[in-house]
């Protein structure tokens, strides 16, 4: 190919990644490598100019109706800006590089819906930097059932869900911060890393809309190269509901031998208003958590139960009250039975929040008046809980824990102010 594809001429990519030879006949293209820089693009690179926005039919471009301004290295703006590939679901390697040749930068990096994948990567004027961390991509599809068997062929998504980046074909990343400076990106699909699927509800989902986040799309930051963190956890759901809306089936479909399985349900599960999800502790609520895990053994993956975190609730001595019933002992025990790893969650919340103390405390939830949902702040603080579990319980995971986690104990979290996570542009206009 030549060296350089001139930018107003749009080549839909996959003309310009067959001419690579990065794509092979009447198959969709997994390997991509985008030049921002000016002038000639790197050999073997698409050129992309500042303002050529996504479209379907050319298959990338800055989305959502960003777009950022050119400079001799690269791309920036003062206000997050979206590149979008369109890529089969699976597992990819994403290798971006950072800098600017006059001026310094500092970036932050998000993957699909505000899942945090590099936290501040800051360089100097005249210093490039590269980095790679792994996202997952995935569809509502699911295989069809042989004819007369009973199931579907699509997860059943609800009206939130609709348009949610995490549910689309095209892998999308937010850069964000005082000076985002991109030179270029490569991005390949990977098959033979472990996979962490996540299931549970709206205190793990993938949150599309700030201020809300979830310990799920912070985790991300903690891991390095080399395991993917495919969140299918979703608002309002319950271990029954989360079988009925085939998101369990949808893992299931891809869940391997070597890959986890994080089970954390329990704030929707205890609703006795909800006669159809409702459970039991240490009855139903236990079976329907041995099913879970059941599936996963039966794939070779290995699952993890999951505490679910306390509400903030003070009694007068400035205690947390416990809300959630016998449904951690539920699961605790259920651990136990059947020799499953446990992540602790209602135990390190309770330290976590009691350390914060009524008057600090609120800064960790959503809006500062949400009892349940947390913040940037609140859903990081929580990550590291899981993390630093991972690493106390030696699961095989624990190796691809960044280098700059240091250990994590809730009674000494980190101040508030010492967690800037820059806020995405999306934001909820109602609760």
């Amino acid at each position: 190919m030549a060296d350089r594809i001139v930018h107003t001429s749009l080549i839909p990519l996959v003309a310009v990644l067959a001419a690579a030879g990065l794509g092979g006949a009447g198959e969709p293209a997994t390997s991509f490598a985008f030049d921002f820089s000016a002038g000639a693009a790197k050999p073997g690179y698409v050129s992309v100019w500042h303002d050529t926005a996504y479209t379907q039919e050319l298959g990338y471009g800055f989305d959502l109706g960003t777009a950022p301004v050119a400079f001799l290295g690269g791309v920036t703006s003062a206000k997050p800006f979206f590149f979008s590939v369109s890529v089969p679901e699976g597992n990819y390697s994403v290798s971006i590089k950072f800098g600017d040749p006059a001026l310094a930068c500092v970036t932050t990096v998000k993957a699909e819906s505000r899942r945090l994948m590099l936290e501040r990567v800051e360089t100097a004027a005249g210093r490039f930097a590269t980095h790679t961390f792994d996202v997952n991509v995935r569809n509502a599809k699911l295989p069809p059932p042989p004819q007369n068997a009973p199931g579907g062929d699509q997860v059943r998504l609800n009206d939130r869900e609709q348009g949610a980046l995490h549910w689309d074909d095209k892998l999308t990343l937010e850069f964000s911060n005082t000076r985002p400076c991109v030179d270029s990106i490569q991005i390949h699909k990977v098959d033979n890393i472990p996979t962490v699927f996540l299931a549970g509800d709206s205190t793990v989902t993938d949150q599309t809309r700030e201020p809300t986040t979830s310990w799920g799309q912070m985790i991300t930051r903690f891991f390095k190269p080399g395991v993917a963190i495919a969140n299918h956890a979703e608002s309002g759901e319950t271990l029954k509901s989360f079988l009925t809306g085939l998101r369990l089936d949808k893992i299931l479909s891809q869940i391997r031998k070597g890959d986890y399985l994080f089970i954390q349900f329990g704030h929707n599960d205890m609703k006795e208003n909800w006669p159809q999800t409702y459970v039991e502790p240490f009855t139903t609520h236990k079976q329907y958590l041995k099913v879970f895990i059941a599936e996963a053994r039966r794939r070779g993956a290995i699952p993890v139960l999951v505490t679910p975190m306390q509400r903030r609730n003070f009694d007068a001595q400035g205690r947390i009250k416990n809300t959630l019933g016998e449904f951690p002992a539920s699961v605790r025990q259920t651990a136990k039975e059947e020799n499953v790893p446990l992540i602790d969650l209602a135990a390190m919340s309770t330290t976590l929040y009691e350390a914060l103390g009524p008057e600090k405390s609120w800064l960790a939830f959503s809006g500062g008046r949400d009892a349940t949902h947390h913040s940037a702040y609140g859903a990081y603080e929580l990550a590291k809980c899981v993390v630093e579990c991972i690493k106390a319980d030696r699961l095989d995971l624990a190796r691809y824990i960044v280098d700059d986690f240091r250990g994590f104990d809730p009674a000494h979290p980190d101040p508030p102010d010492a967690v800037q996570v820059p806020a995405s542009p999306a934001a909820a206009k109602i609760k």
